[in-house]
């Protein structure tokens, strides 16, 4: 599985190397304050974890890598340059790619149309040339083997795959399209303890395979099993930041769960 993400990885990323970095950036919508002073820094061959509940600020942040909402304050730096996304083609063609919640598929369509959505393989520049079925088909079958993905018929819709495949499906997607950042929003979610544990599979096989990789979750136990560095929002601002070697499960399952508000909730509660 390793082997197949390091063969559609960037040869030249060194293991650390900064790829995307957020300095102090702050997100308002109007009157509403949706991110302040965030730092964040995504690695090469390492994951980062974004945790937080409802509200905290979780989706802007993603858009904001992704292209979709640009950034009011602070820098967000690609490659240690300024970078300022004015859709999420430029966030792709910078080589950030993300899966988000939905998976970003479309159900009844086959599983080699979903792999190639939006960058078909055509016979030629003009609008109207066909596409290259037999080859897009023969790719997407070939690019799941390698990464274990075995389906009975690539013709199939991808819905009726199981959340996992689609999953996995288009993280696929996204390394074989030249990824070295994949943004997973929520990618285990609504799924069980099984499939969760295959899609943390391929997370880790991205990580080792050289991608720095933004791993968004309310999880804190799925979080720690894939996670270098650890970033907890709430309502827009971190109130935790620290790398895996300084902070354990516990600290993090507290912070997740309310932290000291929490602490002041039971002791009202006791009394």
């Amino acid at each position: 599985m390793t082997d197949t993400l390091q063969e559609h990885a960037d040869p030249t990323l060194a293991k650390g190397e900064s790829l995307v970095q957020m300095i102090d950036v702050g997100k308002t919508y109007g009157a509403i304050r949706a991110l302040k002073g965030i730092n964040l820094t995504v690695n090469a061959g390492e994951v980062t974890c974004v945790l937080g509940d409802n509200g905290a600020g979780k989706s802007t942040l993603i858009k904001i890598i992704a292209g979709l909402h640009p950034h009011n304050e602070g820098q967000l730096l690609v490659d240690g340059e300024p970078r300022s996304f004015a859709s999420p083609r430029e966030s792709l063609a910078a080589g950030i790619a993300t899966v988000y919640q939905d998976l970003a598929v479309v159900p009844l369509m086959e599983v080699w149309r979903n792999f190639f959505l939006g960058s078909e393989m055509t016979g030629s520049k003009f609008p109207l040339s066909g596409l290259k079925t037999k080859d897009m088909k023969r790719i997407a079958d070939e690019e799941l083997r390698k990464m274990g993905i075995v389906v009975k018929d690539i013709d199939q819709p991808i819905g009726e795959l199981s959340g996992g495949q689609r999953q996995c499906v288009a993280i696929a997607r996204a390394v074989y399209f030249g990824a070295r950042v994949l943004i997973l929003d929520e990618p285990t979610a609504a799924l069980g303890v099984k499939q969760s544990g295959v899609v943390l599979k391929y997370t880790a096989a991205a990580r080792d395979a050289g991608l720095g990789v933004v791993f968004i979750t309310h999880n804190p136990h799925h979080a720690y099993l894939v996670g270098n560095h650890f970033i907890i929002l709430k309502l827009g601002q971190a109130v935790l930041d620290k790398h895996r070697s300084d902070v354990g499960l516990d600290e993090l399952t507290r912070q997740m769960a309310g932290g000291d508000e929490l602490a002041e909730l039971s002791h009202e509660l006791q009394r």
